[in-house]
């Protein structure tokens, strides 16, 4: 159910800005590079896991400096924790891999084409997970709903220009729902706890641009159109 309403949000946006498309040139990017993963309210604390995070997508200038961007990414989240004690069974280890096909929707502005900033939303469906605690394998996949398979996030993203069509991205990612709820136990089994868990991820990217000088230019020829149709 909250991936119906997500997608049908994500249509309503694209439709909202009303992007003549036959007038515009799109602009067609890959990305690749690294993800710094942690999931808050797991007890195992910082970016410590990482993975990778590649996609591709389109951007659709609807005013100058301005663009909407559609993706669709592979990317790896979950956690990381070394061992804490010195026990054999209960060392205090930790390794979650979450991977997820994810499509994020965004605005983006560009300010005297050297830095982008943009933020906006991204659904991802769970592909496949894998879960050690204190260095075993738990019976978690993607499969019997441990994690909530459906994750939406916020996005904040930042792209500077390198050289050329080349240029470095920074995204940051947090989950707006959480994907599990999950009670923890002391060590000694006298007391319980209970916390929602969230995605939380850093991004950092190489990201280079297809027609991004076409585009520009169909921009200001459709702009100088139609200030002509209105004399």
């Amino acid at each position: 159910m909250k991936r119906r309403y997500f997608l049908i949000t994500m249509l309503f946006l694209v439709f909202l800005f009303d992007v003549r498309v036959q007038s515009q040139i799109i602009k067609g990017f890959v990305a690749t590079g690294l993800n710094m993963a942690q999931v808050d309210g797991d007890e195992a604390y910082g970016y410590k896991l990482p993975g990778v995070n590649v996609g591709l997508g389109v951007m659709i200038p609807f005013k100058k400096n301005w663009d909407i961007s559609l993706e669709t990414s592979y990317t790896q989240k979950g956690a990381n924790q070394r061992a804490q004690y010195t026990s054999d069974s209960l060392n205090g280890a930790y390794k979650l891999r979450l991977n997820y096909l994810e499509i994020p929707l965004m605005l983006h502005y560009t300010d005297k084409e050297f830095i982008t900033v943009g933020s906006g939303l991204s659904w991802a469906r769970l592909v496949s997970a894998t879960e050690f605690e204190h260095g075993r394998q738990t019976n978690t996949t993607a499969d019997n709903k441990v994690y909530d398979p459906n994750d939406i996030s916020v996005l904040l993203d930042l792209k500077m220009k390198i050289s050329g069509k080349l240029k470095f991205n920074f995204r940051y990612q947090y989950s707006m729902l959480h994907i599990r709820t999950r009670t923890f136990t002391t060590l000694g089994g006298t007391s319980t706890w209970s916390r929602h868990q969230y995605n939380n991820v850093l991004s950092f990217r190489l990201f280079y641009i297809f027609n991004e000088v076409q585009s520009e230019r169909a921009v200001q020829k459709a702009k100088i159109e139609n200030k002509s149709n209105m004399y």
